[in-house]
């Protein structure tokens, strides 16, 4: 994955260490993209999704406004992506479910007959209303473009 070797998750902690994680794999799944590596792209960009609601929910602060259901699973993205749309955080324009299901899909068959860039439009704007994007790539540390 993306982050392999660029991180160290203990001394960054569970929240820094979920954005940039974060922010890797939107890095990484972007140029997979360009490079025609449709499946491979789309499966680095859920892993940055997932990431970026580990993130999110990972501070005190960012968790106090949100509407959580006792009944609520935070184990579940499925979950956390529908209490932040309910909670007003994400607009709701996204579909995580139906994203979850492409990615299962693309996975199982491999199949890159979609149209990958409205789903990474959708991405991207989920990511700014997070507040993961935007950020200025070269802060991030040096990818190596040859791996994967």
């Amino acid at each position: 994955m993306p982050h392999a070797g660029l991180m160290d998750v203990n001394a960054l902690g569970p929240e820094a260490g979920s954005l940039q994680r974060a922010r890797l794999h939107i890095r990484g799944g972007r140029r997979r993209l360009r490079q025609g590596k449709i499946p491979e792209g789309l499966v680095t960009l859920y892993d940055a999704m997932n990431a970026a609601l580990e993130w999110y929910f990972a501070s005190p602060e960012r968790r106090r406004g949100l509407l959580i259901k006792e009944k609520d699973n935070l184990k579940d993205e499925k979950v956390l992506f529908e209490i932040l749309t309910r909670s007003g955080v994400l607009d709701g324009t996204f579909d995580y479910r139906e994203f979850d299901e492409l990615v299962e899909r693309v996975i199982y068959t491999d199949s890159a007959d979609f149209d990958y860039e409205r789903v990474l439009e959708g991405i991207e704007a989920v990511m700014v209303q997070l507040g993961v994007m935007p950020f200025e790539e070269n802060a991030l540390p040096k990818e190596d473009p040859s791996t994967f």
